[in-house]
C-alpha cells in the first residue's frame, strides 16, 4: 500500500452493520509511501494507522477542487 498526503484512507467495516471510516491523509510516517498514516477522521480524530486488508488508498483526481471532494478542510 502507498499512498501521499491528500489521499483519502476508507476503511470498510469489519461485520455486517459495522461503520466504514474515511479520513484524509495528513502526513505519511514509511519510505516512500508505506504505512504508518496519520490520518484526520470526518469527526475530527486524528490518528497514527497501520491500515490492513479492510484499507483502500483512494487518490483524488488532479485539479478537482470540488467542495464534496475535500470534506476535512
Amino acid at each position: 500500500m502507498r499512498a501521499s498526503v491528500g489521499d483519502r484512507l476508507h476503511v470498510h467495516g469489519h461485520v455486517v452493520g459495522d461503520a466504514e471510516r474515511v479520513g484524509e491523509i495528513i502526513e505519511v510516517k514509511g519510505a516512500a509511501g508505506t504505512p504508518p498514516y496519520l490520518v484526520k477522521f470526518a469527526d475530527g480524530h486524528q490518528g497514527l494507522v497501520f491500515p490492513g486488508p479492510d484499507a483502500v488508498v483512494e487518490t483524488p483526481p488532479v485539479g478537482d477542487t470540488a467542495p464534496d471532494s475535500q470534506p476535512f478542510g
